[in-house]
């Protein structure tokens, strides 16, 4: 991995050496601009509109817009000279609980190892940490911007992930069209919770991939080859309009299959024989006996 900042994590008057490189990697399929006619790609100038002159790098300097076209300059080393010594330190300002912050605050996360000799500290602030379920709160400055951070430990690994300013975050009320009162149908909501509920499962990262990267890479690797390709258009997918049907059909859609497809069917059911009576009472069933038959009397004999 690239070591992309070097500097040390600062918790009260302990410093920890860490390097720091990124967690993360974008495998975006990357496409380049070409001219139709020639083939060639396309190259991006720097070139002042006013001078009609292409401008290298050593004759660029920053500037901001406070106006409409008008701006104040700043050269390097006075942007340079706002970074204090803290710009090489990792601030921890409190500890809390990992829950108490929203997905929406993370931005990216980075790795963390322990630099020249600073194993026994990077240890103790990592096991500190995970036995007391915190994550640390932090302020780090990475090429010359200032950024809150979440310190925590993940597998044997301290992690850091930049997180935004409360002031980055634009507020929910900015979102148009959202309802100002509730209304919904007690059935429906009793029919998406049971949804929901079908739907749930742990966490499994693996099995989640980039089809569009998958089908886009077998694209590119076929017209390398020189194959013809042609890609039949999708299907338009049906307009639901009954909300009830829907999410009848997408329960139905997710019931488990048991796992003996002969117990669901009921098969009919067969006629018990008769128990007879010493059956009957050994089952401890009260059975009457049947009624003896009478004997035809024996006819008298004539005088």
């Amino acid at each position: 991995m690239h070591t992309v900042w070097k500097g040390a994590i600062s918790f009260g008057l302990v410093h920890v050496p860490v390097k720091m490189f990124s967690a993360t990697e974008d495998k975006d399929i990357s496409m380049r601009y070409i001219h139709k006619v020639c083939g060639s790609p396309l190259a991006y100038v720097r070139k002042c509109p006013s001078c009609e002159v292409e401008v290298q790098w050593e004759e660029i300097t920053k500037g901001y817009e406070y106006e409409k076209g008008k701006f104040v300059l700043f050269e390097k080393d006075e942007l340079e000279a706002l970074n204090d010594s803290s710009s090489k330190t990792i601030t921890i300002l409190d500890f809390v609980d990992l829950t108490e912050i929203d997905p929406i605050y993370f931005q990216k996360t980075y790795y963390l190892s322990p630099d020249q000799a600073g194993g026994n500290a990077y240890q103790l602030l990592m096991t500190a940490m995970r036995d007391t379920g915190k994550i640390g709160i932090a302020k780090i400055s990475i090429r010359s911007k200032s950024s809150l951070a979440a310190i925590r430990v993940l597998d044997d690994c301290l992690s850091m992930e930049t997180i935004f300013y409360p002031d980055e975050i634009r507020p929910v009320s900015q979102v148009p069209n959202l309802p100002e009162v509730l209304n919904v149908n007690e059935k429906e909501l009793t029919m998406a919770k049971l949804l929901i509920d079908q739907l749930s499962t742990p966490f499994e990262p693996g099995k989640y991939t980039d089809d569009y990267r998958a089908k886009l890479l077998d694209l590119i690797n076929h017209k390398v080859a020189g194959e013809e390709i042609k890609i039949a258009p999708a299907k338009p997918e049906a307009n639901v309009m009954d909300l009830m049907a829907a999410l009848q059909a997408s329960i139905e859609a997710v019931k488990p299959i048991p796992s003996d497809p002969g117990t669901t069917t009921a098969k009919p059911k067969k006629r018990a024989p008769k128990k007879t009576s010493v059956q009957a009472v050994a089952g401890g069933e009260a059975e009457a006996p049947a009624p003896a038959k009478r004997k035809k009397a024996a006819p008298k004999p004539k005088a």
